[in-house]
């Protein structure tokens, strides 16, 4: 099912180039897969579950404690998976088929260039899988926004990553990463269409 998944992802990288489609933002709708998400990051980052384990749709503090318990469950459980360290095998035995279809599509999109703008805190965790498989994945990606959900910090600070907008947002959805595309595009725009000093004549000053 997880090579399926990938394969499914990377097929739709694929159409996207075909109908002429540069840029890819990443979305999912799901309920619980926080929990995934987090599962992964501790496996392919090394992270702990009660540092990185947050409400998702609103867990009160009993609820996340049970989550940072399945979480840890399944680390344990499958702990021989993720010392042997392969990317897909861990994806396999932790992700779920949304996320496992968002690292391919981010595997396919990177294959082609295409800019791939990553949404939030389930989206990263495709991300995060991609890396492992294939590291220059990340030379091609933006990180929209910065996800309310607590444990995403550690997770920007372990990529070395600084997201475009900080608004609070933690919908998921591909909503972040509709509102980076735009400025993404207002900044292309800026760098390829706003005149220069010299087209415009003016000058800068003494020399």
């Amino acid at each position: 099912q997880c090579i399926q998944a990938l394969e499914n992802g990377i097929r739709l990288a694929e159409q996207a180039a075909q109908e002429g489609i540069v840029t890819l933002g990443t979305g999912e709708m799901g309920i619980a897969n926080t929990t995934a998400a987090t599962a992964l990051y501790c496996a392919y980052l090394n992270l702990a579950p009660q540092d990185i384990t947050g409400p998702g749709t609103g867990l009160g503090n009993a609820g996340i404690a049970h989550k940072i318990q399945v979480i840890s469950s399944a680390l344990e459980l499958h702990a021989s998976c993720i010392r042997a360290a392969d990317p897909i095998d861990i994806l396999a035995a932790l992700g779920g088929f949304e996320i496992a279809t968002l690292t391919g599509l981010l595997l396919g999109g990177a294959s082609l260039r295409q800019a791939l703008v990553i949404d939030g805190f389930i989206s990263t965790s495709a991300l995060v899988a991609a890396r492992a498989i294939c590291p220059p994945v990340l030379d091609y990606a933006f990180f929209s926004h910065v996800s309310a959900e607590p444990g995403f910090q550690p997770v920007l600070q372990a990529l070395n990553a600084r997201p475009l907008l900080n608004l609070g947002l933690r919908l998921g959805e591909g909503t972040g990463a509709a509102m980076a595309i735009f400025l993404l595009r207002c900044a292309a725009n800026i760098y390829t269409d706003m005149a220069t000093f010299a087209a415009a004549n003016v000058h800068s000053g003494p020399k």
